[in-house]
């Protein structure tokens, strides 16, 4: 918006720009790419592309998203992140083709996310990250086949189980949120829980400086329990050393 509350004028989109920014992926699907475009209003003219696979609408200046969206019934991939988008319309949940939905870097608060959004059940990725969102629907644990999660840099203090154990879940990213400092002892071996950022190694793939750093955080973490009181638990992989991106990226190297 500009000084004086005039709302900036974004670029108009027609049918025919609309229709000349549609690309075929290398897997053939039709791709309606429309980012960084200075979009200020969602382009109604694009629903009569709604035939299309994938849809970019990210870095832009869109405010509102409507109900018509949801004309796009065979749309499995949802780009809107990087907009002024503080509430998403409760249509949403008809778009069940759906695999990848990505509102990061938006305003969303915790009411602008319908619950109809419990309706996608094929949904693999959802990124929900830099918004502000103080909690998130339990709900969202009916999305069974959710693989990745993102829900960093919000408001957030507690991850509901229903999310975290999710049966398909590989990552759940919740960095930069304000957890209660009580937990903090408990961030790390949360993070093992919740899978984020880290990878199984079996020790003979590393050379003796990066095993020495895989000790190094096991040692760390063994700390942790101790000074937290928690229970340790039986290791499920004996023969593995405790992961994380440390020893990834030296291994790489």
């Amino acid at each position: 918006m500009a000084k004086g509350g005039k709302v900036t004028k974004g670029k108009k989109i027609t049918f025919n720009m609309a229709k000349n920014c549609i690309k075929i992926t290398f897997d053939g699907r039709k791709r309606l790419d429309l980012s960084k475009m200075g979009i200020t209003t969602f382009p109604m003219c694009i629903l009569r592309l709604n035939d299309v696979d994938e849809l970019d609408l990210s870095r832009n200046m869109i405010r509102k998203i409507p109900d018509s969206i949801a004309k796009f019934q065979n749309l499995r991939w949802l780009d809107l992140h990087s907009n002024y988008i503080d509430r998403l319309p409760e249509s949403i949940g008809q778009m069940t083709t759906l695999l990848y939905l990505n509102v990061s870097n938006n305003r969303l608060t915790t009411n602008g996310l319908p619950v109809e959004l419990n309706q996608l059940r094929n949904i693999r990725t959802m990124n929900l990250g830099l918004n502000h969102l103080d909690s998130v629907p339990t709900t969202l644990g009916a999305l069974k086949e959710l693989h990745e999660v993102g829900l960093h840099d919000n408001l957030l203090n507690t991850i509901p189980t229903s999310i975290s154990k999710l049966p398909k879940l590989k990552k759940l990213n919740t960095k930069r949120n304000p957890f209660p400092k009580a937990e903090e002892s408990d961030t790390f071996i949360d993070s093992i829980k919740r899978l984020d950022n880290l990878y199984l190694v079996e020790e003979k793939d590393l050379c003796a400086a990066c095993l020495r750093k895989c000790q190094l955080t096991r040692e760390r973490l063994t700390t942790i329990k101790s000074t937290a009181m928690v229970t340790p638990r039986k290791a499920i992989f004996s023969s593995l050393v405790s992961p994380n991106s440390i020893a990834k990226e030296s291994q790489e190297e």
